[in-house]
């Protein structure tokens, strides 16, 4: 069986919904802690953001693992592994970005009510660039898929 070629629209979409989910976060770089927990809106645009972005990398690694025969994800984690095992994205930020984005994101999902400010904050403090890293993955695939 042979890969099915990827849907570069629905993937240029997706990297285009984690630009603007970016863009929107790094608002937020420049900010205190007290400045960000200041204003409640905040939290729900970075709450929002953060989990779209999220949504959208996984949304992409889920897209292009279902065009590779035999390679259905059955977790969100799991898309990580398997990423990293067809060379797409490199083992070191599989398992120390992608995994943790997978995690974070059932987080925010089933334990919503337990996302504070502050982890929140330190997120986009910390690991935003993690999104551009991984678009940057996606558009080498791309590039190379012609």
């Amino acid at each position: 069986m042979e890969k099915l070629p990827l849907n570069k629209e629905l993937l240029e979409e997706r990297l285009n919904t984690i630009e603007e989910s970016y863009e929107s976060l790094s608002r937020f770089k420049n900010q205190s802690l007290e400045q960000f927990k200041a204003n409640s809106d905040n939290f729900r645009i970075a709450y929002y953001d953060l989990y779209t972005a999220l949504e959208s990398v996984l949304d992409i690694g889920a897209h292009i693992l279902s065009r590779i025969p035999g390679r259905r994800p059955t977790s969100y984690k799991e898309i990580a592994y398997l990423l990293s095992e067809e060379k797409i994205v490199p083992g070191e930020f599989s398992e120390k970005k992608l995994i943790k984005m997978a995690g974070y994101r059932n987080r925010m999902v089933h334990f919503y009510h337990k996302i504070t400010m502050e982890e929140t904050y330190q997120i986009i403090q910390n690991h935003l660039d993690d999104f551009r890293k991984f678009s940057s993955y996606i558009k080498i695939l791309l590039k190379n898929q012609k």
